[in-house]
C-alpha cells in the first residue's frame, strides 16, 4: 500500500474512532504495520501491536511472533494478539487502553494530557514500545507525509 493509499484508509478510521491526535496515530500505525502490510494487520486488523489484555478480553486472538528491543538487542518472542473487526475498532481499543492504564503508567497519562501531537507521541512511545527510537520514527513519518497537509488544512479553516 502506498503512503497515500494508507492515509486515505487510516485517517477516516482514526478520526471516526475519536482518537485525540488522529494524524499522529496514523503515523504510529504506518510505523507499526509497515504501511498496513504486516501480518498482524492483515490477519487481525491490529494496528498498534496491542497485545491481548483486560481491555480486549473476549475478543478472538491470534499467535504471532514479534520483535522486541530487550537488554540492548532485538529479539523475536511469541505473543498473543487480539483480533479487531475493523481498523476503527483497533483505534478505539488503543484509546481505551491508554485511558485504562493512565493511572498506572505516567507516560500514558502525560500522552492523554498532551496539547500537541508531538508531545503525545513522545510520551506514549516511552511505554508503548520497546524501540528506543520509536517517537523519532513516528515523527519522521508525520513530517514527511502529513505535516504540510495538516498546516494547509488548518490555514483553510482559520478565518
Amino acid at each position: 500500500m502506498t503512503p497515500q493509499d494508507f492515509f486515505a484508509k487510516a485517517l477516516p478510521e482514526a478520526r471516526s474512532s475519536g482518537h485525540i491526535f488522529p494524524e499522529y496515530a496514523c503515523c504510529e500505525v504506518a510505523l507499526e504495520t509497515g504501511w498496513g502490510g504486516s501480518s498482524l494487520t492483515t490477519i487481525a486488523n491490529n494496528l498498534f501491536g496491542q497485545k491481548q489484555g483486560a481491555v480486549t478480553a473476549g475478543l478472538p486472538t491470534v499467535q504471532i511472533q514479534t520483535r522486541e528491543f530487550l537488554n540492548g538487542q532485538w529479539v523475536v518472542v511469541p505473543a498473543t494478539w487480539p483480533k479487531f473487526a475493523s481498523w476503527s475498532d483497533s483505534f478505539k481499543a488503543r484509546m481505551q487502553l491508554l485511558r485504562t492504564l493512565a493511572p498506572k503508567y505516567p507516560n500514558y497519562a502525560a500522552a492523554l494530557a498532551a496539547t500537541t501531537g508531538e508531545d503525545f507521541i513522545r510520551s506514549v512511545s516511552k511505554t508503548w514500545s520497546t524501540d528506543p527510537q520509536r517517537a523519532d520514527k513516528v515523527l519522521q513519518i508525520y513530517n514527511a507525509h502529513l505535516k504540510g497537509a495538516a498546516a494547509a488544512a488548518a490555514a483553510t479553516t482559520t478565518p
